[in-house]
């Protein structure tokens, strides 16, 4: 090999397969927006009726998880700092099982449609309100990196239209999330979690063929030092460690999987709380499966390129560019497939973008609207709930232009997860595992928490980490044809690792002890230093302001029998009690007619959760 192979652009073909994906995906939001009669409700709309079941609900939980954060980050995380990253196949399980068994049962026990209506149930409703404001601002930023990182990656490698394609996401996902609302959501997911894994998978095969052998692969890998799976290096400092993965992963994931409205909005739309479970469980083996995949994938780009790196060889501008740099590569002679990865990538970025939309939208109509504007019918909510799905993706498609200031995949989403999301997970954590927790102590710890994780994390930005603790492993040039000075060190102003959002300008400024030591925390522990920050100063804060003196109703707790209720919920129940929640005046609504009729009662059975409403007597 000598300089950078010569590697063609995007060809006709390539636009087509993607062009494809785009529509099928808008195909999927017309059928639901008119199947079963449409989305005539908000319940509809926003939950699909709660009549979802555990294999699609789990392809999409999948599919949100694969964003091209994903696709194009954590292949090259791999490359420069080996196969630690897999590691997170035990957070992904630790994640996995605390959501099912301890989140879960709380939120499909009340029948809740925005998780933040909890924290009014359990606390009050400003508490509420503090939530439901974190995730909106959370998830719009999110979004943004979601959309713009991997659109500017594909751009510089491929030629592919940078603001074309952030438009085309941003719209086709609107398009098919105001249509179709939950149900769209969830099977375009499907679809577009098919198109990630042949994505991923014909790279893989591709390099294998290439490479002679997966073998060839593997023993490369070894003698790189990329098959470096356990580091147990208990300094909080280094990025990646056993330690920081299983413990900071474990808190990070779990603020997504536990407690975000984006993921928990799905599966408590299934049917049941065993199908609502049982989607959790095979999501945790395609979680496993994307994750042996993106591996394999760095491992094999790694095999590839051990003689000639295209980053220091000046190739590529940044690592987020190396995975497209590497599809063009090994693909050049084969019309479409730049194109099938291309789809892989925008269909992370399309599920995980529909499914922030459509969080979006659920938790302003029942959080923001619902409750000061009690006298909405269903279908005016309806109406309202797809309005606002239409203005969180304009809202998007503007944040992605705000993210263009913004630099890197990985840990730009985890941090912003982590500073957020963990005293969010912290709040819910005190409703629902401390019975002693009141509203005052609540509110406390999550200033508390937020304030110290803003703290770390803003002050990461600002003072980066030492290079010691970001340093990749070896990369050699020595089969390029290039001059020395271009592969001068590993560190160029232009270039930033994947997930790391600042570069090392201010190495020359006076740094304050606190740089190097609580600045320099790994970025995964920013989510565990926001919940238990939150827990503690929450815990401290109830005993001291008679916390021990209320008297919390049981449903918003976790107990023995939610535990229990795991080795029996396969057994048909033949004792389902039947509850009245409420007697209320009733209003007969006929197709935008109103004709006063009769008095009714909502029923709710208490195992199932399911409601019946207008029972007449």
């Amino acid at each position: 090999m000598s300089g950078c192979r010569t590697i063609g652009g995007f060809g006709t073909w390539d636009y087509v397969v993607f062009g494809a994906m785009l529509l099928i995906s808008a195909a999927i939001g017309v059928y639901y927006a008119f199947a079963g009669g449409g989305q005539k409700t908000s319940k509809d709309f926003l939950m699909g009726g709660r009549r979802m079941t555990g294999l699609p609900v789990a392809l999409s939980l999948t599919a949100s998880f694969m964003s091209a954060v994903t696709v194009l980050g954590t292949p090259a995380e791999v490359y420069l700092f080996g196969a630690r990253f897999s590691v997170f196949a035990i957070t992904y399980l630790l994640v996995v099982v605390l959501s099912a068994e301890v989140f879960l049962p709380v939120f499909y026990r009340l029948g809740i449609t925005s998780t933040y209506e909890y924290l009014e149930l359990r606390f009050n409703k400003y508490l509420r309100l503090c939530g439901t404001v974190l995730f909106i601002i959370l998830t719009i930023l999110y979004t943004g990196i979601v959309i713009y990182a991997p659109a500017l990656a594909l751009n510089q490698v491929t030629g592919f239209d940078l603001w074309g394609a952030v438009v085309a996401t941003g719209v086709v996902c609107t398009f098919y999330c105001t249509l179709g609302g939950l149900k769209a959501v969830v099977w375009t997911d499907v679809f577009q979690v098919g198109i990630m894994v042949a994505g991923f998978s014909s790279v893989i095969i591709r390099a294998v063929v290439v490479q002679n052998g997966i073998g060839h692969i593997i023993n490369d890998s070894g003698n790189g030092g990329r098959l470096n799976f356990w580091d147990f290096d208990p300094n909080p400092l280094q990025r990646h460690t056993f330690w920081t993965i299983v413990i900071g992963g474990t808190f990070t994931w779990l603020g997504i999987y536990g407690v975000n409205q984006s993921q928990v909005q799905r599966y408590i739309a299934c049917k049941t709380r065993f199908q609502a479970k049982l989607s959790l469980y095979i999501n945790l083996l395609g979680l496993w499966a994307i994750l042996a995949c993106a591996v394999l994938c760095g491992l094999s780009m790694y095999s590839i390129y051990k003689d000639c790196d295209p980053w220091n060889a000046k190739c590529v501008s940044a690592p987020d560019q190396l995975m497209p740099y590497l599809v063009l590569d090994i693909f050049n002679d084969f019309p479409g497939m730049p194109g099938l990865f291309v789809a892989s990538a925008y269909s992370g970025t399309l599920s995980t973008v529909s499914s922030s939309i459509n969080a979006l939208a659920a938790v302003t109509v029942e959080d923001l609207i619902k409750p000061y504007f009690t006298s909405l019918g269903e279908r005016k909510l309806s109406w309202i709930s797809k309005g606002m799905s239409l203005f969180y993706g304009g809202v998007c498609i503007a944040m992605a232009a705000l993210a263009s200031l913004l630099g890197g995949l990985l840990q730009a989403a985890l941090s912003i997860f982590g500073m957020v999301g963990g005293p969010l997970l912290g709040l819910f954590s005190l409703g629902i595992i401390c019975p002693f927790a009141n509203s005052i102590g609540a509110f406390v710890g999550l200033i508390g928490g937020f304030t110290a994780a803003l703290w770390v994390g803003i002050g990461a930005q600002i003072y980066p980490p030492l290079p010691h603790n970001t340093m990749p492993l070896n990369l050699s040039t020595v089969g390029c044809n290039i001059n020395s000075s271009a592969t001068g060190g590993y560190w160029d102003a232009s270039t930033e690792l994947p997930g790391l959002t600042t570069s090392l300008e201010i190495q020359g400024t006076e740094r304050p002890v606190l740089a190097d030591y609580w600045y320099s925390l790994s970025y995964l522990y920013f989510s565990t230093v926001g919940t238990l920050i939150t827990i503690a100063v929450g815990i401290v804060g109830s005993l001291l302001t008679g916390g021990l003196r209320q008297n919390v109703d049981r449903k918003f707790l976790i107990t023995k029998e939610d535990f229990l209720s795991n080795f029996s919920f396969l057994k048909p129940k033949q004792d389902e009690k039947v509850e009245v929640l409420n007697w209320k005046p009733f209003t007969a609504t006929d197709e935008g007619t109103d004709n006063p009729a009769f008095n009714h009662i909502e029923l709710n059975f208490t195992d199932s959760n399911k409601k019946i409403n207008g029972a007449h007597i």
